[in-house]
């Protein structure tokens, strides 16, 4: 299955170091982001789980929760846990998903059907392309996908920065421009006509071109 913008984000029930959940249920109302791993114990990956036990007060701000997978068991998880708060000085207070039979990582298309084998003997390599991070709306849309090489590690302050301008572009009509970031101008959206942008911006805007409507962030 081939996911993409605006699909609802395939529910599962899975293993995690926080219990067993039912991914839809376990979201609720919050927006939700699932991020994946090749495997434990990886040190590209040992950093990114350890920057975002660092941010995961930013995106509570946010209502947003954070889940992680890896191709490995929920004990293996635990272990890496505490090697992440050894290094990174941040223990990942968030549910990591143990996915040693690759059901999620097929259902999010992130393996073929035909991967398969012991967790144990694959190696990172063989689940490369477990490197996705998915934005979940509380729609249970997807509303972002990110797929990241093994050897780069993920910016997820840019996740952040994108979470910003959805929640903000979901409540008013606008977009955000390129690099935006809080506080900064938006442009009026495509679907809003000059009239009716005059009743929500009556103080006007700036036009550099017709299509360009300029104006302050909305509170």
């Amino acid at each position: 299955m081939t996911l993409r913008l605006g699909d609802t984000a395939p529910d599962f029930q899975a293993q995690t170091t926080q219990g067993p959940i039912h991914f839809h249920q376990w979201l609720g109302d919050s927006w939700g982001i699932l991020f994946s791993h090749p495997k434990d114990f990886t040190p590209v990956c040992t950093t990114e789980l350890g920057y975002m036990a660092k941010l995961q007060p930013e995106f509570d701000k946010r209502n947003v929760k954070i889940i992680g997978l890896s191709a490995d068991p929920v004990d293996k998880h635990s272990l890496w846990a505490k090697d992440i708060e050894e290094t990174q000085g941040f223990m990942p207070h968030y549910p990591m998903i143990g996915d040693p039979d690759l059901a999620i990582s097929q259902l999010y298309d992130m393996l073929p059907a035909s991967a398969s084998g012991d967790p144990s003997k694959r190696t990172a390599a063989d689940n490369m392309t477990v490197r996705n991070v998915f934005v979940i709306g509380p729609d249970k849309k997807l509303k972002l996908i990110l797929v990241y090489p093994m050897t780069t590690g993920r910016n997820f302050d840019e996740v952040l920065r994108v979470i910003d301008s959805m929640q903000m572009t979901a409540k008013h009509k606008v977009a955000t421009p390129v690099n935006w970031k809080q506080g900064q101008d938006v442009i009026i959206a495509g679907s809003v006509s000059d009239e009716d942008a005059k009743k929500i911006y009556p103080q006007g805007w700036k036009a550099p071109k017709p299509y360009l409507r300029i104006v302050p962030q909305p509170k």
